[in-house]
Formats: structure tokens, sequence, C-alpha cells
């Protein structure tokens, strides 16, 4: 039974289903009629596997840094061997590129590209300042392109994907920063460590900005309908003001946890407003 916890947790199925839903999502708003036909759903399957995959190889790789910021991972705390990890890791994403293969040509193609991307993050990627952050916000975007290659519909796909790509992009270095102290420990050479938490809040904040002023081009163009405008200006956008003001008080560095789930919500408000907007 330990086991078999351990080997749930160390794909973080919270994650792995946010994937699968944030994929629906993406299929949802991508398709003028959604259905979800045994090929949406499968699409799903394997994308969700791969995302399992994904937080697997990544706590492999991230042993050394575990033992220090997070001692109760499976791997870090001896439930589960390295060994058993690559495994687990190699057959999930056999399962998925099987599944996919059986789907179509193209969705093979994208799977098999997302899973080197993934070992190619968690491997060496990682390490590198801000070029980590950038390729972990890219993958978070190229869910909903994937749900646009499924939908037949890659077009619709590209606004959540940059949208979800700068939300992700913010919360990434701000994990940087909660982080800071594990990793220079381990003298990893993060973006706060190399160039400061200061200097990290204005990246963030610049990044901030370019998103809410992004917010309003959609509607500006007559892309999006009135709704969307509506539940973007009063939810994502203040939220995200709110989030700022925070991040640049004097207890920042205790409300991180705070701040890092608050993007989590502004995303959730963001694709309410983009599926409202299409729809």
């Amino acid at each position: 039974m330990i086991k078999t916890k351990a080997i749930f947790e160390i794909t973080r199925p919270v994650n792995v289903i946010l994937t699968f839903v944030v994929y629906l999502v993406s299929v949802a708003i991508c398709s003028p009629q959604f259905y979800l036909t045994s090929i949406v759903f499968f699409a799903g399957i394997t994308a969700s596997l791969v995302a399992a995959a994904g937080n697997i190889i990544n706590d492999y790789f991230d042993i050394e840094i575990d033992r220090i910021n997070r001692p109760n991972r499976p791997i870090p705390s001896g439930r589960i061997n390295k060994n058993e990890s690559l495994f687990l890791f190699c057959l999930l994403n056999s399962l998925a590129l099987l599944i996919a293969f059986y789907i179509s040509y193209i969705i093979s193609v994208f799977i098999a590209a997302t899973i080197i991307i993934l070992f190619v993050y968690s491997a060496f990627l990682k390490k590198i300042p801000l070029i980590g952050n950038l390729v972990v916000a890219f993958c978070t975007a190229l869910v909903f392109i994937y749900g646009g290659v499924v939908a037949g519909n890659i077009h619709e796909a590209i606004i959540p994907a940059i949208f979800a790509f700068l939300i992700n992009l913010i919360r990434e270095i701000l994990k940087d920063i909660e982080d800071i102290e594990g990793d220079r420990k381990l003298k990893l050479s993060t973006l706060p460590i190399k160039y400061g938490i200061e200097i990290s809040k204005v990246i963030i904040l610049i990044i901030s900005l370019t998103l809410i002023a992004a917010t309003i081009i959609p509607f500006l163009t007559y892309y999006y309908k009135i709704e969307y405008l509506i539940i973007v200006l009063f939810s994502v956008d203040l939220l995200l003001i709110y989030f700022l003001r925070e991040l640049f008080s004097k207890q920042f560095l205790f409300i991180l946890s705070k701040l890092s789930l608050m993007l989590k919500v502004i995303m959730i408000f963001g694709l309410i407003s983009i599926y409202l907007g299409t729809s």
C-alpha cells in the first residue's frame, strides 16, 4: 500500500487531472459543437499520461533538490527508488505513444516531441536561469495547442495558449523565489539566485502588465464577445493587480504559497472568460 500510494503521488495526480481538464477546455474552445468522442477522450488520456511521466522524470532529476526543499516526496523519502521511477516514466510514455499512434500520425508526433521536451527540460534546461521557466510555461501552452490539433482548429487555441504561457511563466519565477534557500544550498543558478529577488519581481511585474494589456486585445479586435471583456476585466485583471500589490508588499515572502494559488485562480477565470467569449 505504501508503494502504491507513492507511485500515485509521484505522478502528481492533481496536476494530471488539471492537464486533462485544461485539454478538454481547449477542445471545447476550438470546437463549435463539442462532443466527448472516443478520439477526444483517448487523446486526453494520452496527454495526461505524458504529464504524469513528465512529473516523474522531474522528480528523478530533482532528488538532491527535493532532499532539501521537499524531503517527503516519494524518491527522497525512500518510498520509491530511482530505478523504479525511471521504469514508470518509460511505461507511461510507452502507453501514451501507443494510444497516440492509433489515434493519428500527427498526434503521435506531437506526443513524441512533448516527451522529448519534458526529458530535456528536466535533465538540462531546468538548471538554466529563465530558460527552464520558459520551457515549463511553453509546455503548459502546448496543452492548448494540442487541444486545437485534436479539434482540428488550432487557430482558436492560440489566444488561450498565450494566456496560459504568461500566467505559468509568472508562477514558475514565483516558485523559484519560494525555493531560493534550498536552491542556494545546492548551488543552483535560478533567476532569483543569479539576479536577485528584486530583479525577479520586476520581471514578474513586466510580464503581468504585458498580460493585462494583452487581455484587452481580443475584444478590441472583435475576436471575442463582450462577455469575455466583462469577466476578464473584473476577475483576471483585477486579481493580477491585487497579486502585484501583494508581491511588492513587505510581507510577500510569507505569502508566496498564497500568491501561487492566486495565479491558478486567475488562470481558471481566464479560461472561463475565453470560453464564454467564443461560445
